[in-house]
């Protein structure tokens, strides 16, 4: 059933009427949740952009090419996310997840620097089954204003200052395994309340200059310097692999 939810991203570019179809073929797998548990506690997903985004490229974290940026606005729009108990665990090699599902109802627009003390912002809470939900799945897709994702800043280098605004009309489809972070998350207890995080990480985008040149991540990235000039800028977010579950990697792909 999975498989085919991203067979839906992969074969046709991304549209929103056909929403419904794609949630109702995750709903028909989630249908079966009565027959296992009682609702046990809840579960919160948020999303993040890390301090990258709240408090911006800052010396020693620079981007790559040696830009300061400072956002005014990171907004994304998320949606077909479902959290899910898998065993075995999900090693996200490929977009095929099978296990217990439980969605979440989007899509969400959330604007990344207006972000908690913990550099997060809440999505949705909904009630869930006791267990373990160690893989989620989400797609990055194009919000009512048409991107997806949208950054808007100032950037800094050698007394030089631009403004520039960079957006993606990109939908990029994730298949996530387990957060990675200073603690496990996604323990469903009764009674209790567990989160999970997607988390895009800005510096695949930007690279850091406080990384090796050769890093793999700095050969990937872009820098700032194709926008240098400032202003307004199309931005093609394939390959650049910003969706995590913390530190832990997603099976990703643009159209």
């Amino acid at each position: 059933m999975a498989q085919g939810v991203y067979d839906k991203y992969y074969n046709s570019s991304y549209d929103r009427k056909a929403l419904p179809m794609i949630r109702f073929c995750l709903l028909a797998t989630v249908a079966t949740f009565a027959s296992f548990t009682a609702q046990a506690g809840s579960l919160t997903l948020f999303a993040s952009g890390e301090d990258l985004a709240t408090e911006g490229f800052n010396a020693p974290k620079l981007t790559k090419d040696g830009w300061a940026l400072e956002f005014n606005r990171i907004t994304a729009t998320f949606d077909q996310i479902t959290a899910w108990q898998t065993d075995p665990p999900f090693m996200a090699e490929g977009p095929e997840i099978s296990g217990v599902a439980l969605p979440f109802d989007g899509p969400f627009t959330v604007d990344l620097v207006d972000a908690d003390d913990a550099d997060r912002v809440a999505l949705a809470t909904v009630d869930a089954p006791a267990g373990h939900f160690n893989a989620l799945s989400w797609a990055l897709v194009p919000g009512d204003d048409g991107f997806s994702l949208v950054l808007e800043g100032i950037a800094r280098k050698d007394g030089q200052e631009v403004s520039f605004t960079l957006r993606s009309t990109d939908s990029v489809a994730h298949a996530c395994g387990e957060y990675l972070g200073d603690a496990r998350k996604g323990f469903v207890t009764e009674g209790g309340e567990a989160d999970l995080e997607i988390t895009l990480h800005l510096d695949h985008l930007f690279g850091r200059a406080d990384k090796a040149e050769d890093d793999e991540m700095n050969l990937e990235a872009i820098g700032f310097e194709p926008f240098a000039a400032g202003g307004e800028f199309e931005l093609s977010l394939e390959g650049l692999h910003l969706g995590h579950v913390g530190e832990g990697h997603c099976y990703d792909f643009a159209h």
